[in-house]
């Protein structure tokens, strides 16, 4: 009998032939890869080699394709201020993702929408000490609505 890895490795074969995906299908794997440590010169497969490291205090630069610094600009365009690119460009995944799964509208709203909610409260919040412990802190409904209307329709016409 196999052990617990030759299981693990099972099941895990098993989920990649289901999914429809294979190794080389990087759908997130690249987000915020430049294209040329994406994947190595002729082969299809990812490299794994990291960038060097910024100095000590400073963030690590992003580097984006021109897609998704469309999309980026498109969802500043549309006065949405995410709390962060790496968020904003992880929603726009997850929208393409539904989209990609042939998910109907309404499931597509479902799924992004607490995403948007949760990225809404993390860009209008204010430093953690100052942050109320009640539900007074969840932003309003009309401007999550509003968000995520724009990140669906703006990522489906950019990204996906």
């Amino acid at each position: 009998m196999g052990g617990p890895r030759t299981a693990s490795a099972a099941v895990a074969c098993a989920a990649l032939m289901a999914s429809g995906c294979g190794v080389g299908d990087g759908v997130m794997a690249t987000i915020g890869m430049p294209p040329s440590e994406s994947s190595a010169p002729g082969s299809s497969a990812p490299s794994f080699a990291q960038p060097p490291a910024p100095p000590p205090g400073q963030e690590p630069e992003m580097v984006v394709t021109p897609a998704q610094r469309a999309y980026l600009d498109a969802l500043g365009q549309a006065g949405v201020r995410p709390s962060s690119e790496l968020s904003a460009l992880s929603i726009g995944s997850y929208v393409c993702q539904a989209r990609a799964a042939h998910q109907s509208d309404q499931a597509v709203w479902d799924f992004v929408l607490p995403m948007v909610r949760g990225d809404v409260r993390d860009a209008d919040a204010a430093p953690v000490a100052e942050v109320p412990r009640s539900g007074a802190d969840a932003p309003p409904a009309g401007q999550v609505n509003a968000a995520t209307a724009d990140y669906i329709r703006i990522a489906t016409a950019t990204l996906c």
